[in-house]
């Protein structure tokens, strides 16, 4: 899928559904936070959650005192619903409007955090970018953390067909800057009454 394409996809999810109508809706992602608190990052750390949508993590982490935030997201309108629902908190954070499978940044990260928009880049090039772009502009000693789905997990979301990643898979893409600190397999409940099979991994930049 093409960028256009893919931008179109994700507006039209983003205004023509509600927030818990899409199946990764969390309203608190409990996972990604017990991970970045594990770190023990301070309140200055550059933080970047990439895919971020309208994600609630950035609700929480400015709760916690983080004061250097990054949402990028290919759907401005993701964006939109994220900056409403913040209100005058959305100022604190800098927002980006970029596809992930292309997007270069214009400052280096303590963390970056993803959960399932990795999955969605299916084409080698795109991936390349992606890992190559996660080495180059995440700082030394800093954090990688991605959220995909498993290979027990959906083969599409959102009518998009994705890659399932393994432990094997995904440490073995990262390995050339980063050490894996852990992998772990994780059921996301979605509003739907279904799961969805997700492994989540932590890598620290050598």
């Amino acid at each position: 899928m093409n960028h256009l394409d893919r931008q179109a996809h994700w507006e039209k999810i983003y205004t023509t559904k509600a927030m818990d109508e899409v199946s990764w809706f969390q309203p608190k992602p409990e996972t990604s936070l017990e991970i970045i608190l594990g770190f023990n990052l301070p309140k200055t750390a550059k933080i970047i959650d990439v895919g971020g949508g309208d994600s609630f993590l950035v609700d929480h982490l400015l709760s916690l005192g983080f004061r250097d935030l990054t949402i990028l997201d290919v759907s401005s309108s993701a964006i939109d619903r994220a900056k409403e629902r913040l209100g005058e908190k959305a100022a604190l954070v800098k927002w980006i409007v970029a596809d992930a499978a292309s997007f270069v940044p214009s400052e280096s990260y303590d963390l970056w955090h993803d959960r399932a928009a990795f999955h969605f880049l299916t084409e080698e090039k795109e991936i390349s970018h992606y890992v190559n772009t996660s080495n180059q502009f995440i700082n030394t000693g800093g954090y990688l953390v991605i959220g995909t789905f498993s290979t027990d997990g959906p083969t599409k979301c959102s009518g998009i067909e994705i890659k399932q990643y393994s432990t094997n898979l995904l440490t073995t893409l990262f390995n050339g800057s980063f050490k894996q600190l852990d992998c772990a397999k994780v059921n996301h409940h979605t509003p739907f009454n279904t799961t969805q099979n997700f492994i989540f991994c932590s890598f620290q930049k050598r």
